[in-house]
């Protein structure tokens, strides 16, 4: 199964046919910029490419109401004037005599996408449309969107494929309620009612200049939390990237490879079954990089590095802080954090709607000198930092019957030289037989590779008996050949090494260990969680905060004996460690393993979505106390544990 991308080129005949600085924005360039970048780095042409058709009027009717639909069928009749006369009863909207046709192909293209993942002839997919269609409402065009394409997609979803409850999340621009469309149910208390108490998140901006630290944290410590409790059959996206640096509406500072390393996290809910469909983004450049990367990591390529200082605002920990507290009361998942309990109150809105940024005012040009700066970073990270050749390769000690592995997987033969292989082993007693050794020789060389950039990541066994002397050679071998920071996550019974440097280029975390302790911030140990509750804390509110606050460029995860994890624990962490380095990834799993662990690792390493993990369970108290420690404890150091602003 591939990557779907729904397009057609009708849905840029809609254009601005009178002089509006507000919706000028709105422009057929949005979707050519975009699918030109996608052709040029050869993403389009890796995809499933699906003409878009147009949604029936009974499926608009799924959302919107038929005088709604019939009004805007008649528009294609209508002459300039008519036009603009329509459009100026509603807030922010133009018309133009083939709207009608470009929103029914948008919302058309979505259903087309949920068709193709539903039904298993693609894992994943874009719909790349216009009009945008999450303002719109049932009987009303908004803010540039005339069908709800997302939420016709939902219904549909439900309708025809027999999908059950819906779990809405949004995160927005707010400002306490003073900024467009200044609706109060767009609060972070606005939690859903009836049967759908509960299920609608909001998460309310009050600031601009929100950027990936705190993109990241909310899905750490609001979004994924309640998505594994929730346990989606399909994850419907949104995907507006008015968010983006540079763009006029949002005024955010989210780099483009913000959305591979969120679109990475979503991936590994609902089986991977991800609908994105486009709605804002407005700087041209920037969405269509932010587009790229997008595509990019649906298409299971590791994620670029995240830019920046990895620290959320503070008002950005407010807003987590009330939303945690409002949702808490009604997912196990947050009451089992200790979600702090504040509300926000609502905020009248003035009347009127603020304006994006002047062009000519001084704020304005420091924005677009900023994007410039983060889009050629980005640039010259694609340059200097290319995709490297080999995705995924495995080193195992001998042939395994029946392991089930993609024909990308490449299995990797070479080993380290002789003597060199000899003198990493010397220290360490346990590497003197010669099973252990050839192995040792294997891991050394795959690491060898991942380092030169030859590989993005890999999975390799070692005999039992040498696993943490195996280990230790790893962690020393990449620190003394070209690994800046290098993340250690060791699960069972693989103690750090007492003569490891303490410098800051190696943060080791233990799980398994007997008790939570922090010897040092660069080296934690947590018991290993009981229940399916207590791991899913662990990795969102512990292990991946730790890991994107380290920023490493190598991550090693290590299965010792007797690590305790179920499979799909194990390929979810590595799944999600992903993202933090970039997909510099190594694995090592002893010999006694099962095959079916080798094989899921080099599948999730290579991009595809890890086994469900079952029922989710509540964790047990000596696991929440465990991690509640080691937050406090590591908070001043990591700043990605944050959940709260700081009194």
């Amino acid at each position: 199964m591939g990557t779907a991308l729904v397009y057609h080129e009708d849905m840029t005949a809609a254009r601005l046919l009178w002089d509006d600085p507000e919706c000028e924005i709105e422009c057929p360039e949005r979707l050519t910029t975009a699918l030109e970048r996608l052709q040029q780095r050869g993403l389009e042409q890796r995809c499933l490419r699906l003409v878009a058709r147009e949604a029936s009027e009974a499926e608009l009717g799924l959302v919107h109401s038929p005088e709604y639909v019939a009004l805007l069928r008649g528009t294609q009749a209508l002459g300039t004037r008519e036009l603009q006369a329509l459009s100026k009863q509603y807030d922010a909207v133009y018309l133009h005599p083939s709207t009608f046709h470009c929103a029914r192909l948008a919302a058309g293209a979505a259903l087309q996408l949920v068709d193709a993942v539903l039904t298993g002839a693609v894992r994943n997919g874009l719909a790349l449309v216009r009009p945008p269609g999450h303002h719109s409402q049932r009987a009303t065009a908004n803010g540039f969107c005339v069908f709800n394409n997302v939420a016709i997609a939902a219904k549909h979803a439900q309708q025809k494929h027999g999908l059950h409850s819906v779990l809405y999340f949004s995160w927005h621009r707010y400002e306490h309620g003073h900024f467009w469309p200044c609706l109060r149910e767009s609060d972070a208390d606005a939690v859903g009612r009836g049967r759908g108490l509960g299920f609608t998140v909001n998460l309310p901006w009050n600031q601009v200049g929100m950027g990936n630290a705190d993109y990241v944290a909310a899905f750490l410590h609001v979004l994924l939390p309640l998505a594994f409790e929730f346990d989606p059959e399909l994850v419907l996206v949104s995907a507006g990237f008015d968010s983006a640096i540079g763009d006029p509406e949002g005024q955010m500072l989210a780099t483009p490879e913000c959305f591979a390393h969120l679109t990475q996290l979503l991936q590994v809910l609902a089986g991977g079954r991800v609908c994105a469909v486009l709605e804002g983004g407005y700087h041209l450049e920037s969405l269509s990089q932010s587009v790229c990367m997008m595509v990019q990591a649906l298409l299971g390529d590791p994620a670029l590095p995240l830019s920046g200082p990895m620290e959320p605002h503070g008002s950005a920990l407010e807003s987590l802080q009330c939303v945690r507290a409002a949702q808490a009361p009604h997912w196990v998942s947050l009451q089992q954090q200790g979600a702090a309990p504040v509300l926000s109150s609502g905020t009248r809105c003035p009347e009127g709607r603020p304006s994006p940024l002047p062009p000519g005012e001084p704020e304005f040009k420091a924005v677009v000198t900023q994007a410039a700066a983060a889009l050629s970073s980005l640039l010259d990270q694609l340059r200097l930092h290319p995709t490297p050749p080999v995705r995924v390769a495995v080193a195992l000690t001998a042939p395994v019957i029946g392991l089930a592995l993609p024909p990308s997987v490449l299995c990797e033969e070479g080993s380290l030289p002789q003597e060199e292989m000899q003198a990493w082993a010397r220290p360490h007693e346990a590497l003197a037989q010669d099973e252990a050794l050839i192995a040792l020789g294997k891991v050394l060389y795959l690491l060898d590779r991942i380092l030169d950039g030859q590989v993005s990541s890999g999975t390799a066994a070692t005999p039992v008996p040498a696993a943490a002397a195996t280990l230790d050679v790893a962690v020393r071998y990449g620190l003394s050949h070209g690994a800046q920071r290098l993340l250690c996550v060791a699960v069972g019974k693989l103690d750090r090494p007492p003569d490891l440097t303490d410098d800051g280029r190696n943060l080791w975390l233990n799980i398994g260990g007997e008790e939570a302790t922090a010897p040092s911030m660069f080296h934690v140990s947590v018991p290993l969680p009981v229940t399916t509750g207590g791991f899913l804390s662990c990795v969102l509110a512990l292990v991946l905060p730790l890991a994107y606050s380290f920023q490493p460029d190598l991550v090693l995860v290590a299965l010792g004996p007797g690590h305790g994890l179920p499979d799909p624990q194990a390929a979810l962490l590595a799944a999600l460690l992903r993202g933090p380095a970039g997909g510099r990834v190594f694995a090592l799993v002893d010999e006694e393993s099962t095959p079916q662990l080798a094989t899921v690792l080099a599948r999730v390493l290579n991009g595809e979505a890890p086994p469900s993990l079952g029922p989710f369970s509540m964790a047990a108290p000596e696991d929440t106390q465990a991690l509640m420690y080691l937050r406090g404890r590591l908070e001043p150091r990591w700043k990605m544990l944050q959940v709260a602003a700081p009194p």
